[in-house]
């Protein structure tokens, strides 16, 4: 038996299709996709991260030494050449990534942990303990970062880990600040203040309210970072104060191959144009993200 329906009573259909609503990520990674810098980035960083995923499979021993191919230039046999000890400089420059990659990760990674925590302290807490922990980071901040890198590894001593720890500790105080300046803002928010209207205790409002929202600028900051601290530590390297040979780190092959480079310029162009591969990939994508990750473009 059907009900008889009132005349004029809206009709409504069956059945509603639902679309559900797009994420904040959601909405990041569609404009992330739509700007061609940004894949052009993600691109380059993505074949250095896979080469040196895959380096025992397209390289040979980079340690591997023949005086009987010293200085040869670009052949089929030695897609990049060989330099004065006759090791095959793809095969050195494909490995070099590994070691590359990780000091930039590791590097920032120290520096975003450790800054992030400063400022969120110093942000929330405010008052005498901002002024001491700002004050810290301006100390550090008034030292050029390459002076104050190179200070670091003189007292530690040469070597990738004393070359990762000098690095980090340099860019501790650009996260801090930004985590600081975005706690200031965020901790005034209502859904903060309701979370310590409830009880909320410190560390649960900072870890579950304010960390998540705070984390978007600090994401395309450690992108860009990871640039800086890839030219950092490969000018470090170029010192001697990092990776020591026969380690196939890009800025050491730089100040092995200084010394003849005019006999065969190769084996400082290959390195050079790694590391400027690198950091422009890791730029082009910060850039991006910076774009993507922006509220008001939603």
């Amino acid at each position: 038996m059907r009900t008889a329906v009132p005349l004029g009573a809206p009709s409504f259909p069956e059945t509603v299709d639902i679309v559900p609503a797009r994420t904040f990520f959601d909405d990041a990674w569609r404009r992330l996709r739509r700007t061609p810098g940004a894949l052009i980035g993600l691109t380059i960083v993505a074949i250095i991260l896979l080469a040196a995923i895959f380096a025992p499979l397209i390289a040979t021993d980079p340690l591997a030494q023949d005086l009987s191919h010293q200085a040869l230039s670009p052949s089929t046999q030695h897609l990049f050449g060989t330099d004065k000890l006759g090791r095959d400089i793809f095969s050195r420059v494909v490995y070099g990534s590994r070691i590359s990659i990780r000091i930039g990760f590791v590097a920032v990674g120290l520096a975003i942990t450790l800054g992030t925590a400063i400022g969120l302290i110093a942000g929330y807490g405010r008052g005498r303990i901002d002024t001491v922990l700002m004050g810290a980071m301006d100390v550090m901040l008034a030292f050029p970062s390459i002076i104050l890198a190179i200070g670091i590894t003189t007292v530690l001593g040469p070597s990738i880990n004393n070359l990762m720890l000098a690095v980090g500790i340099v860019y501790i105080p650009q996260y801090a600040r930004l985590a600081r300046s975005s706690v200031l803002a965020v901790s005034e928010l209502e859904y903060v203040e309701a979370a310590r209207a409830i009880g909320s205790g410190t560390p649960a409002i900072l870890l579950r309210h304010i960390l998540p929202n705070i984390l978007a600028p600090l994401l395309v900051q450690a992108t860009l970072g990871i640039a800086t601290a890839e030219l950092e530590a490969a000018g470090l390297s170029y010192l001697g104060l990092g990776a020591r040979p026969p380690v196939p780190e890009w800025g050491a092959m730089l100040n092995d191959a200084r010394d003849y480079w005019l006999s065969a310029p190769w084996a400082l162009i290959f390195p050079g144009l790694s590391i400027t591969a690198l950091v422009l990939g890791f730029n082009l994508l910060g850039d991006g993200m910076r774009d993507a990750l922006d509220p008001t473009g939603r």
